[in-house]
């Protein structure tokens, strides 16, 4: 068995961060019931552009491997019966909504323990389910600039800058993912379930870290600094060489040793202005351009080649093609493929979290409501009645509803 097998989730999720933290329980395993409001077409990251066609894309794709898919109206009282009837039979109810919704849909701890005393309840919300900004929207962008990280990103005298990539939605989803399982082994030691109440500025906030600690410690105001140093090991930072730009590391004493012979200057490791890395801290503005020059000289590829013989931290600035195509991103299998109805083999990065030794599987994510048949037959034990029934009331939108002199109600969605 997978790790998570045997756990099975409710995900009332859209878009990137919500998506991000269950598609990683779900490549572990998780059965995921992603359940998507038919009035607004499910989940919004269907229609993500550049890359997709009707309610296909490829940003979708992405985020939902793995996962099965019920269109579900919670707004009705017939939709509200099959989300109850799932909660039975369920481990977690996982959500990322405005942090005021989850009490308004009734999908906390205290409105479910009745159904399930042990089920867990995890909500990721923008800005958590209490405190004055309860009520905010949270997005990446709008945390990234919130929580100090756009002042301190991007070039000295430039303006504010976002990061390349939305950390704060993908942080969120492993910090839920995280305290989901934690709750999940809790409830099953005690039979207890509880509420996890996450929230993406907490993450945002918590990433301060170290210059956090020294700001509220030691008064340390954070600045920007020059070709994405780092504020107190020197030299750690981008370099341009002669055709283009690398990454060096000297997170040792013993690295600055090195690197200063293979530039040629071994003299400069006794320098006392550049001896320890507090000297080299205070003598930065001489020293690195000392360094520039140097490296100013040569190829990306002479100096890589010269430093990774004398083991020093150092990289070539990939793009992101050279990225995908690096040997050791082939080597540990981060590229996987599925294969799609609309867009044939589509290929992915694989999560990186790894148990055991058994090599994950990947199925496409699913179309909307695909998995109705083995959702409500299989887990929800409805016959053709009970769904008929619960059709007709609106349970899964206007779509599935059925006339009295309809013929009898046949189950949508197909196998996989």
């Amino acid at each position: 068995m997978r790790p998570l097998e045997d756990v099975r989730i409710i995900a009332i999720e859209q878009y990137g961060a919500g998506p991000w933290g269950s598609v990683h329980l779900a490549d572990l395993g998780a059965e995921v019931i992603k359940i998507e409001d038919p009035r607004f077409g499910g989940d919004v990251g269907r229609y993500v552009p550049p890359y997709g066609e009707e309610e296909d894309s490829l940003f979708f794709e992405a985020f939902n491997r793995n996962k099965r898919s019920l269109s579900l109206d919670l707004s009705t009282p017939a939709g509200r019966q099959v989300f109850e009837d799932l909660v039975r039979v369920s481990d977690a109810v996982y959500s990322n909504l405005r942090g005021d919704v989850p009490a308004k849909m009734r999908i906390t701890y205290d409105d479910l323990k009745h159904l399930n005393p042990a089920i867990v309840c995890c909500s990721l919300t923008g800005f958590g389910m209490t405190g004055p900004r309860q009520k905010e929207p949270g997005y990446d962008y709008v945390l990234q600039g919130l929580a100090g990280w756009m002042d301190l990103t991007g070039e000295p005298g430039g303006p504010p800058a976002k990061s390349g990539l939305s950390l704060v939605d993908y942080s969120g989803g492993f910090v839920a993912a995280i305290s989901l399982l934690s709750g999940l082994h809790a409830a099953r030691r005690d039979g207890v379930g509880m509420d996890c109440d996450v929230s993406l500025y907490d993450t945002a906030i918590s990433l301060l870290n170290y210059p956090a600690a020294w700001h509220l410690n030691a008064g340390f105001i954070p600045t920007r600094t020059a070709h994405s140093a780092h504020p107190s090991l020197v030299p750690f930072q981008a370099f341009q060489a002669a055709d283009g730009w690398l990454i060096i590391g000297c997170a040792k004493e013993k690295f600055w040793t090195r690197l200063v012979d293979v530039l040629g200057h071994s003299e400069w490791a006794a320098d006392p202005h550049f001896k320890t890395f507090a000297d080299r801290r205070v003598h930065k503005d001489q020293l690195i351009p000392m360094i520039e020059d140097v490296l100013a000289r040569r190829t990306v590829d002479d100096w890589l080649a010269d430093l990774y013989a004398a083991g020093i931290p150092c990289a070539p600035i990939n793009d992101v093609e050279k990225a995908l195509k690096d040997e050791h991103t082939i080597a540990r299998g981060l590229i996987v493929e599925t294969e799609h109805p609309r867009f044939g083999t589509v290929s992915q990065v694989a999560s990186p979290v790894r148990v055991g030794s058994e090599t994950p599987t990947y199925r496409r994510a699913p179309l909307r409501n695909e998995d109705m048949n083995h959702v409500l037959t299989e887990i929800a034990s409805y016959d053709e009645a009970d769904i008929a029934k619960l059709a007709n009331e609106g349970a899964f939108g206007d779509e599935h509803r059925r006339s009295p002199d309809s013929p009898a109600y046949e189950v949508q969605g197909a196998a996989r």
